[in-house]
């Protein structure tokens, strides 16, 4: 069998490339579309850490191609500089330094010209976090802690809202991790991500699908009132269980307005173990904020009148294979896996680990409470109980 050639894409088949990457297509997927194998593919994405980068444009002050073939005309027409940037509307100076960088008169060339101003050009402007050592580090500090970029950046505005020195966007820090030829935050600092890859990518597609059975008497989230739909009153909560290796779990809880988070230990999937499990959590929190549980239709809700009947929650189901009706409760499970990945025991975990794990969630800032922490939210709902 003959061996294959290296590849060479040309501009139109990169782009393809990164258009099919940001549709969340595998690399295998991709490498198929030109009859290759998927490290092809892959030695180009990963090259700026799965983040397509910019299209390269030229700034509308420097010369182009046209103007730089009238400069040589008129060189060799025996014009004068001053003569030649009338015609073209430039300054003599831009002239004289277009030559000198190009070998001088005799032997200035328009397309070798252009051509070394494009290469020139390719110089990356340096990078904030690189120039500044002091925001560098207190967002790696902050990496640390297992805050976002989204968070990091959103705190920096808050808490220093008059000086943009230090202040930086979050697609600026995911750059700076992901392309490490910025050499501002190392490399081991993208362990500390939700999700730690090597290369950053778009997610579409659910992550969970599987049909988790049937169960009676349920309530749909469809006859939910309209005062839990648009997170107005607190006391609403979305509820799940976070799977782990050898049939274990964890049953994870998050109230609507506030995205305050509980972790609780279940000795069983069965309905009983969750449920006395839920009852015995629900009874801990103020009466005023204990209104309501939705939940997808596993059957580990098939008790579900014997919870309402001993916490006074009405629980509403979710329709079936629709995570994102449960989008609060979703999005933490995402981030309860950097502490508890898939496959993961999670038996023998105990509840204070699961306390302290659930307090570091709720002292993150949160950019849709305009970057309090759900810990403060809450507070002020537990306050406004009393």
């Amino acid at each position: 069998m003959k061996p294959r050639t290296r590849q060479i894409y040309t501009e139109e088949q990169k782009a393809l490339m990164w258009d099919r990457w940001q549709q969340g297509d595998s690399l295998h997927k991709i490498a198929a579309l030109f009859d290759r194998h998927h490290p092809s593919v892959r030695r180009i994405i990963a090259e700026t850490g799965g983040i397509r980068p910019q299209p390269r444009r030229r700034s509308p002050c420097s010369l182009t191609l046209a103007e730089r073939e009238e400069i040589s005309r008129g060189l060799a027409a025996g014009h004068s500089l001053r003569a030649i940037a009338s015609a073209l509307g430039r300054a003599p100076s831009t002239i004289s330094r277009e030559l000198e960088r190009n070998g001088g008169s005799e032997q200035y060339r328009a397309t070798r010209a252009d051509q070394a101003a494009w290469d020139r050009a390719k110089r990356p402007k340096a990078c904030k976090l690189s120039q500044n050592p002091v925001l560098a580090r207190t967002v790696a500090q902050k990496l640390q802690q297992h805050w976002s970029p989204r968070q990091i950046a959103g705190w920096l505005k808050r808490s220093r809202p008059q000086d943009e020195t230090l202040q930086v966007s979050h697609e600026t820090i995911y750059r700076t991790l992901f392309i490490q030829a910025r050499g501002a935050l190392k490399k081991e600092l993208l362990q500390h991500l939700r999700r730690s890859r090597a290369m950053r990518r778009s997610r579409h597609h659910t992550q969970k699908t599987p049909d988790h059975g049937r169960i009676t008497d349920t309530v749909s989230i469809r006859e939910r009132p309209a005062e839990i739909e648009d997170r107005a009153v607190p006391g609403h909560w979305e509820g799940d269980l976070l799977m782990g290796g050898r049939n274990s779990q964890i049953a994870t809880l998050v109230e609507r307005q506030s995205r305050y988070v509980l972790l609780v230990k279940v000795d069983g999937q069965d309905t009983e173990s969750v449920i006395n499990a839920l009852i015995k959590q629900a009874r801990k929190l103020p009466r005023e904020l204990t209104k309501s549980l939705t939940w997808d239709r596993g059957k580990e809700m098939a008790a579900h009148v014997r919870f309402s009947l001993a916490t006074d929650m009405q629980v509403y189901f979710c329709d079936p294979a629709s995570p994102w009706q449960r989008g609060s409760n979703e999005n933490t499970n995402g981030l309860l896996r950097q502490y508890f990945p898939k496959g993961m025991d999670l038996s023998a975990i105990h509840q204070n680990k699961l306390n302290a794990v659930a307090r570091q969630l709720n002292e993150r800032p949160r950019e849709t409470l305009n970057y309090e922490t759900p810990a403060e939210r809450f507070a002020a709902c537990v306050a406004s109980t009393d």
